[in-house]
């Protein structure tokens, strides 16, 4: 409906990015120099897994739930993997339940693999992870275990309660000495 402004700030063959609700810094400009525009993806180099597939029984007890009933310490990894938005008792019924009608929960459970890795960078693809859940699914979800508990989340009480601890120290009131009087 409009002519273009002739001059819009921008160089004539870059145009600002769309809008996507992801904020720019000022460090990290989408225009840093003439020419095409480019976008900085800051990715962390992957990183190794803090214990290995086969170090099941450095914990024992988790060991043995994760092979005779799996479905608690998937529903404990996936409370947090997702941030508290699914529930421990939630997510270890619907892994049940998977289990029960086509046997295969481990094509369930290998997505929550692919989403530790990435919030924590590390090593290992989607394809390695799927192969990992169906050839050895108490081992895989042994080593997923460890790693959040060696992250310092206590698995056993779940997102909100491991977010109130974290938050514990920064949020208390000052102490009040004295009365508050004027």
């Amino acid at each position: 409906m409009y002519p273009p402004k002739p001059d819009s700030g921008y160089p004539p063959a870059m145009a600002p990015p769309p809008t996507t609700g992801i904020p720019i810094s000022s460090t990290n400009q989408f225009y840093a120099q003439p020419g095409p525009a480019t976008f900085h993806v800051h990715s962390q180099a992957p990183v190794p897994w803090s214990t290995g597939l086969c170090h099941c029984f450095d914990d024992c007890s988790n060991c043995c739930i994760s092979c005779f009933c799996p479905c608690i310490t998937f529903g404990r990894i996936a409370e947090i993997v997702d941030k508290g938005s699914s529930s421990c008792g939630a997510s270890g019924a619907l892994y049940a339940l998977i289990f029960c009608v086509t046997a295969c929960s481990c094509l369930y459970s290998c997505f929550y693999r692919t989403k530790l890795r990435a919030q924590y960078s590390l090593r290992g693809s989607p394809c390695t992870d799927c192969l990992v859940h169906c050839f050895c699914e108490p081992c895989a979800l042994c080593q997923e275990y460890r790693e959040l508990k060696r992250r310092g989340f206590d698995m056993t009480v779940g997102w909100h309660a491991n977010m109130e601890r974290q938050g514990q120290a920064a949020t208390l009131p000052p102490a009040i000495h004295g009365d508050m009087s004027r």
